[in-house]
């Protein structure tokens, strides 16, 4: 597949020369999606628990920062986004199984995704600050419709630039 998400040609004998997407490969191989769990009220954590999260999270954004990740774009090419609890979230799939279930989960297996390949450190520090330069706070949803292993990375000081972060100190103001 190219960075664009096409195969440059035809797949699979299809008659007539009509070209499949790709994606129909993955959604063929894969399961339904099981409804998700109902949410409860968590525990409280120990300052432990917290603590040990906390690291984790900086070991994830670390990796991610240094990670190439599939950014699906729309027609204009800007990157696809979803606006969800007043944050303008980017769409990024760590490979193309994990965009192929974003696919299946919106029903639109049978078009073409193009995307572009971007490091994650490209996307936070310099994608997320445009998007957001439109008046909207944006941060970046990694592999969204992979039951249990996506990631967010909001818009807040430490994972975005200062200029992009909610939570960012502006004129001696808390954001």
């Amino acid at each position: 597949m190219s960075d664009r998400g096409g195969s440059g040609g035809e797949t699979g004998g299809e008659a007539g020369g009509i070209r499949r997407s790709s994606l129909l490969d993955y959604a063929e191989m894969s399961e339904a999606v099981p409804a998700p769990a109902p949410i409860t009220d968590p525990e409280p954590l120990s300052s432990d628990v917290v603590a040990r999260r906390r690291h984790e999270f900086a070991v994830l954004l670390g990796e991610f920062r240094r990670t190439a990740v599939l950014v699906p774009t729309d027609e204009d090419d800007a990157p696809l986004v979803g606006d969800f609890g007043g944050i303008r979230w980017i769409y990024a799939f760590s490979n193309e199984s994990a965009l192929a279930r974003f696919a299946i989960a919106r029903g639109e297996v049978g078009r073409e995704w193009p995307y572009q390949r971007l490091l994650g450190a490209r996307l936070l520090d310099a994608t997320v600050p445009a998007v957001s330069a439109a008046g909207v706070p944006c941060g970046v949803a990694l592999d969204v419709g992979t039951e249990g292993e996506g990631a967010l990375f909001p818009p807040v000081s430490g994972i975005v630039p200062e200029a992009a972060a909610v939570d960012a100190d502006t004129d001696g103001i808390r954001g």
